[in-house]
């Protein structure tokens, strides 16, 4: 067990923390990879300032559909945290979640510790390389119900790298509160140094595999004082 003392947030990563990376690289990204063409010329209008700054990021201006999407699915196989992917891919699962296609997985302890530290007051958050929207549709259409109400407000890359300790800062920032007051949760080494070096207390998540000192291995170990 572990203690994170005057803590009055949880921000919690998603794949490999709260969801299995199981779920999200077997599942959701083969889904929007396989459909992401189709998409693309039935949403033409709604998805071409995406396409637009695919090609700026790309820095080639005269890609034509076909070869943009060529890129995003390269992008999805090299697992690349591009904001406009990111945005296409939401799009796509939620017309996969709201047809009944897909349904979020989550380990079986996080909607219960979740709903434990809302009850004591605590302030709950989410911080995932996924879009905002693509975390909305995942815990509200989670195998244990709808989460969303749980949440007071999600982060994404737009708010910065994971593995930067700046991004951390601005969401200290955004929610108001000191950043000792403020824990993350994660899977990733990179994202728990980042986030201590911008003062939060943090806390690595090991679902697979060992654990060494200070790592917990669900959030039933995790006591929030």
């Amino acid at each position: 067990m572990i203690d994170a003392k005057g803590v009055r947030a949880v921000v919690t990563d998603i794949e490999g923390t709260t969801s299995s990376i199981r779920f999200v690289r077997e599942v959701l990204f083969p889904y929007a990879r396989d459909r992401l063409a189709r998409f693309v010329a039935a949403h033409r209008d709604s998805v071409a300032s995406l396409l637009a700054e695919v090609r700026a990021m790309e820095g080639r201006e005269g890609l034509d559909e076909a070869a943009v999407c060529g890129v995003m699915r390269r992008w999805i196989d090299e697992d690349r945290k591009a904001t406009p992917l990111k945005a296409l891919q939401g799009m796509i699962w939620r017309e996969g979640y709201e047809s009944g296609e897909l349904t979020a997985d989550v380990y079986d302890d996080t909607a219960p510790a979740l709903r434990a530290w809302r009850d004591r007051g605590l302030r709950l958050f989410v911080y995932s390389s996924g879009s905002v929207e693509a975390q909305k549709l995942l815990f509200g259409h989670s195998a244990a119900g709808d989460l969303n109400p749980l949440f007071e407000g999600y982060f994404d890359t737009l708010v910065g790298a994971k593995a930067e300790a700046a991004s951390y800062a601005r969401i200290a920032a955004a929610i108001g509160l000191p950043p000792t007051e403020i824990l993350f949760l994660s899977d990733a080494p990179s994202e728990i140094a980042a986030a201590r070096a911008a003062g939060l207390q943090a806390i690595r998540v090991v679902r697979d595999g060992p654990c060494v000192a200070g790592e917990v291995a669900s959030f039933d170990e995790i006591s929030v004082i």
